[in-house]
């Protein structure tokens, strides 16, 4: 076995800026890693949290589908698969939560600021991080490409994978350990880092007067055209130097601080680099959009394969608890 690497999205709408540099670019670049064995599902038992609409989840997974594989993840090099379609998890998870206090799941910040928001504390969402430590450890997952705001749950996962192996004298679960995401913070339209829930983000998807909109949305401050201004603190820009050279960010950087730039000519600049970076994703998905039985055959595939690592790791935590 190499260095595995395990990592699941949710199905909950448009993938958009934030998504692909604070994750997606990371998840596709391990596929050159040398020895790597990247595995990633789409969190549909996860989302049924928030989405409980059955049409809604099947769209859902389908656009999370196709914007991976329009992203550039191989199947060939990568399992993918939709995270129902290897029912085991749910059975490492039951037996997980046999061997986890209270306590730890209480002290969950995700838990906690979800209540804080006035999200209804439904059992799932409180039982949330058992099934994450489930998807981590029925892989025996060495490394766990994830957000700040997940770390907490991948060190839970490995008290869930002690308190087992402890329990019940075996070493069948692997202890993972987490891979902070290499990526600055992704500024939505209005300054605030990019998420669909705040409603400013912009999608991968949008193109034409769609997409021009959104762009020239993006809050900026009220510097005259002729004043110098100061890229480091211009969302236009930051989002700008995501997919632009380095040259090319570099150049209009000096644009800003000579002064004599409007606003709306850097968002002209980041409309077109926005779409010229992309516009073959875009076209790859409206491709794959039409060969939807290739999709769905990528994701039985690749859950075909999971389970097969997932039924390996239950036989043995079954026997080393006594079932089956």
């Amino acid at each position: 076995m190499g260095l595995r690497i395990l990592s699941g999205v949710q199905p909950s709408g448009d993938i958009h800026l934030g998504n692909y540099f604070g994750a997606i670019k990371q998840h596709i670049e391990y596929q050159d890693l040398a020895g790597a064995e990247p595995y990633y599902f789409i969190a549909d038992f996860h989302a049924m949290t928030t989405v409980q609409n059955a049409a809604q989840m099947r769209q859902n997974v389908e656009q999370v589908a196709l914007d991976y594989l329009a992203l550039g993840l191989d199947p060939q090099r990568s399992v993918f698969f939709r995270q129902s379609d290897v029912p085991e998890v749910t059975e490492l998870a039951w037996m997980l939560g046999c061997v986890t206090g209270m306590g730890l799941l209480e002290r969950a910040h995700s838990y906690k600021d979800k209540l804080a928001k006035g999200i209804k504390a439904s059992v799932g969402l409180f039982y949330y991080p058992v099934l994450m430590a489930a998807d981590i450890l029925i892989y025996k997952a060495n490394l766990v490409p994830v957000g700040q705001d997940q770390v907490q749950h991948v060190e839970m996962t490995q008290d869930m994978a002690q308190s087992f192996n402890h329990a019940f004298s075996c070493e069948a679960l692997v202890r993972p350990e987490a891979k902070l995401n290499e990526s600055a913070k992704v500024p939505g339209v209005d300054g605030e880092k990019m998420s669909k829930s705040y409603g400013n983000s912009i999608p991968l998807t949008l193109e034409g007067k769609e997409l021009k909109k959104r762009v020239m949305s993006i809050k900026t401050d009220s510097t005259p055209v002729e004043a110098p201004k100061n890229p480091d603190t211009c969302n236009v820009f930051a989002l700008y130097k995501l997919v632009a050279s380095p040259e090319e960010a570099s150049a209009l950087a000096e644009r800003y601080k000579a002064g004599g730039m409007g606003y709306g000519d850097a968002k002209n600049a980041l409309l077109e680099k926005l779409d010229e970076f992309f516009q073959p994703y875009r076209e790859t998905r409206k491709d794959l959009a039409r060969n939807m039985d290739y999709v769905n055959k990528v994701l039985a595939d690749g859950a075909a394969r999971a389970r097969q690592v997932a039924r390996q790791t239950l036989d043995e935590c079954k026997k080393a608890s006594g079932l089956g």
